[in-house]
């Protein structure tokens, strides 16, 4: 968890500030406004052409910096940049997965996969490499330093299929999330059910944070045969919507015009009784 990410209360009005207001905070030199507002357009979707610019020369900062050498408002940039859904930051956030802030590469990661544009592959790819060195996928001492999640689960939505090898070893990775993103991603890459039944049953696990994980991941793939396991999983009705969600999202799309599959009705059914 990145416990120095500045992540406001979602209750937050958005008439707490002007767009105009923002993007002056955001250029000005006191850090806890620049904080703010970089939050604060990404939360809005502020999609304007001087916003997206800003948010982008904020990727750039070297004055909030903490202790520990981490760039807290270059993350905040990143995660907005990721929400704006313009593809023209995609240069300077593949940019940043080179920045010495594990967060920030991480949120890079998470905003590429959002914005989808294929050409950050390789260096997606080049930051997964890392991880497959020596013994380090089973190594007692497990590999910390890439968001592997993150690139993971960039790669399979984004359908770099030419990754398939590398990322199939993570299967195996010490770090239980790190399987499930792995195993979420050969799901989108392969279709191959076993991936999907992987994530199923990460939902009887003990842990309740692994639970989370796994509802997140089955949620992101859209996996229907999940759709039981979901709804009675030991975890927050709030979150199994929201996978389910997902599964009903997927079901959609896959629909022929203004008609519903027996899964989205099914899926609809489950969400109506964890209401």
């Amino acid at each position: 968890m990145d416990f120095d990410a500045f992540e406001p209360d979602e209750s937050l009005s958005s008439e707490s500030l002007t767009i105009e207001q923002a993007l002056a905070n955001l250029q000005g030199e006191d850090l806890g406004l620049r904080m703010y507002a970089a939050w604060w357009l990404g939360r809005f979707r502020v999609r304007e052409a001087a916003v997206v610019y800003a948010l982008i020369q904020a990727l750039e900062d070297e004055a909030d910096r903490t202790e520990e050498g981490g760039y807290p408002l270059r993350r905040n940039a990143a995660r907005a940049l990721g929400k704006l859904g313009d593809r023209q930051a995609v240069p300077p956030l593949i940019r940043c997965l080179d920045c010495p802030d594990f967060y920030v590469r991480e949120a890079a990661a998470q905003s590429l996969e959002m914005l989808g544009d294929p050409v950050c592959i390789p260096n997606l790819i080049e930051l997964l490499k890392a991880g497959l060195q020596g013994e380090q996928l089973v190594s007692d001492q497990p590999d910390f330093s890439q968001p592997y999640d993150a690139i993971l689960e960039a790669l399979g939505t984004i359908g770099a299929t030419v990754a398939v090898p590398l990322i199939q070893p993570f299967l195996e990775h010490p770090i239980e999330r790190i399987q499930y993103a792995a195993a979420r991603a050969m799901y989108q890459l392969t279709q191959d059910v076993m991936y999907g039944e992987r994530l199923v049953q990460a939902l009887a696990g003990e842990d309740l944070q692994l639970r989370r994980a796994a509802l997140a991941d089955l949620g992101a793939i859209g996996y229907l045969p999940a759709a039981e396991a979901i709804a009675q999983t030991l975890a927050e009705n709030s979150l199994k919507l929201i996978a389910l969600k997902g599964l009903l999202e997927h079901q959609i799309y896959m629909s022929p015009f203004n008609e519903l599959s027996e899964g989205a009705i099914e899926v609809m059914t489950l969400m109506d009784g964890l209401l």
